[in-house]
C-alpha cells in the first residue's frame, strides 16, 4: 500500500521491491537479447515489452473493441484501432515507398483461404476473448483461458502453414497493394478516407459511451502502438506480426518430435528450414512475441493485479483449448490476426488487410453470440 509521510505519498516497501524486480528482469532481457542475437534483437525484445505494456495498461482489446460495438455500439475501441492504425499507416506506406530494399509491408494474397479464415478466425476471437495479440497480453496476465488458448493456437499456426499450399489451389488473385494501384499518397490519403468515414458512420450509429473505456487513456495508448508499431518496422524491416511467430514455435515443437519437416511445402522451405533450426530469439516476430508477453506480466505485476482470479467451467476450459486451434490455423490461412492482417496489412496498404477486416468482423458478431450461449462472461 501506498503511505503519506510528511505530505509526501511513498510506496510500500515490498511494492517498491516488486517494481524495482520488474524493471529488472526487463532490463535483463534486454540484455540477454542483445548479448545472444545481437543488437537489433535486443531493441526488437524491447519494442515488444512496450507494445504488451500498451496493450495491458488499457486493455485495449481488438476482439473486444468489436465486441462491445456489435453487443453496445459503443464506437471507442473501433475508434482507438482506426487511430492507431492510420497513424502507422502515415508514415509506413512512404517509409516502404522510399526503402523497398530494406522494408517489406504485410502484403497477402487474396485467396479463398483469406475470407475462410479470417471468418472462422473472427468467430472464434470473441469466444475466446482474444485475437493473436490480445491472446499473448492476456497470457502474459496470467488469465488462464488465454493461457489454456495459447498452446493450441501455437499448434493451429504450425499446422494452418503446413497446409497453406492446399488451400491456395481453392483460388488465389496473389499480394496486392492500394498503393501499386494508386501510388503511394493517394494510398494513403485514400485509406485515411475510408477510416474517417466508418469512424463518422460508427459515431452516428452510438447507443452508448464509456461502457469499458473511460478517459483518454485508449487513444494515447493508441498513439504508443502506433508508434512501437513503426519501429518494429524500420527494426526489423518489416511490420509488427504474431502469428508466424507462434506457428514457429509449433515448426520447432514438432522438429524436437522427431517430425521431418523438409518435405512440407512451407516449412520445408530453405528459410523456414533455417528459423527452426536456428535459437528462438534469432527471429525478430519470436522476440517481439516474448517482449511482448514480458511486457503485459509487468504491467499487471506492477499493478498487483496478476494472475486474475477466474473459474471457468469445464466446457469453456474445453472450448478455449478447442478454440485455440481454430484460431491458429485460421489466421493462418488468412495471412495473420488483428495484427499481421488488420492492423499491419492496412497501414502498410494491403488489400487482403480490408477483406481480412470485412470477414473478421462479420465472423465476430457470430462468435458473439456464440460467446454468450456457451456462458463466457460478456
Amino acid at each position: 500500500m501506498a503511505a503519506i509521510e510528511g505530505g509526501v505519498r511513498t510506496l510500500a516497501p515490498a511494492r517498491l521491491s516488486r517494481r524495482v524486480l520488474l524493471v529488472a528482469v526487463v532490463v535483463a532481457g534486454w540484455l540477454l537479447a542483445t548479448w545472444f542475437a545481437g543488437l537489433r534483437q535486443g531493441l526488437l525484445f524491447l519494442i515488444g515489452v512496450g507494445l504488451g505494456g500498451a496493450l495491458a495498461a488499457v486493455a485495449f482489446g481488438f476482439t473486444t473493441g468489436w465486441r462491445v460495438w456489435i453487443r453496445q455500439r459503443d464506437p471507442t475501441g473501433l475508434l482507438a484501432q482506426f487511430l492507431a492504425i492510420s497513424l502507422a499507416m502515415v508514415v509506413s506506406i512512404p517509409l516502404i515507398a522510399a526503402h523497398p530494399q530494406e522494408l517489406t509491408g504485410a502484403v497477402g494474397p487474396l485467396s479463398v483461404s483469406l475470407v475462410i479464415g479470417a471468418f472462422v478466425f473472427g468467430a472464434a476471437m470473441q469466444v475466446t476473448d482474444g485475437c493473436g495479440s490480445g491472446t499473448l497480453y492476456k497470457a502474459g496476465l496470467g488469465n488462464v483461458i488465454s493461457i489454456a488458448v495459447l498452446p493450441g493456437f501455437i499448434a493451429g499456426s504450425f499446422l494452418g502453414a503446413a497446409h497453406l499450399d492446399w488451400w491456395l489451389k481453392l483460388g488465389n488473385l496473389g499480394p496486392m497493394t492500394v498503393q501499386q494501384f494508386v501510388g503511394t499518397t493517394p494510398a494513403v490519403l485514400l485509406q485515411l478516407a475510408v477510416f474517417a468515414v466508418l469512424a463518422i458512420l460508427a459515431w452516428r450509429a452510438r447507443k452508448q459511451l464509456h461502457t469499458r473505456w473511460r478517459g483518454p487513456g485508449i487513444f494515447v495508448a493508441a498513439i504508443v502502438l502506433a508508434l512501437f508499431a513503426i519501429g518494429n518496422l524500420v527494426v526489423a524491416g518489416q511490420p509488427w506480426g504474431i502469428v508466424y511467430g507462434l506457428g514457429l514455435w509449433g515448426a520447432k515443437v514438432a522438429s524436437a518430435l522427431g517430425y521431418d519437416l523438409s518435405t512440407n511445402a512451407y516449412w520445408g522451405r530453405a528459410p523456414q528450414l533455417a528459423q527452426i533450426a536456428a535459437p528462438l530469439i534469432d527471429d525478430v516476430t519470436s522476440i517481439t512475441n516474448l517482449g511482448l508477453l514480458l511486457g503485459s506480466l509487468v504491467v499487471a505485476a506492477w499493478r498487483g493485479e496478476a494472475f486474475p482470479p477466474v473459474s471457468p467451467t469445464v466446457t469453456q476450459w474445453a472450448v478455449s483449448i478447442v478454440t485455440g486451434l481454430v484460431l491458429g490455423y485460421g489466421a493462418r490461412l488468412a495471412f495473420g490476426c488483428n495484427i499481421g492482417a488488420y492492423f499491419s496489412g492496412i497501414s502498410t496498404g494491403s488489400l487482403h488487410g480490408w477483406v481480412w477486416f470485412a470477414c473478421a468482423f462479420a465472423g465476430s458478431v457470430v462468435g458473439v453470440r456464440l460467446r454468450e450461449r456457451l456462458g463466457f462472461k460478456s
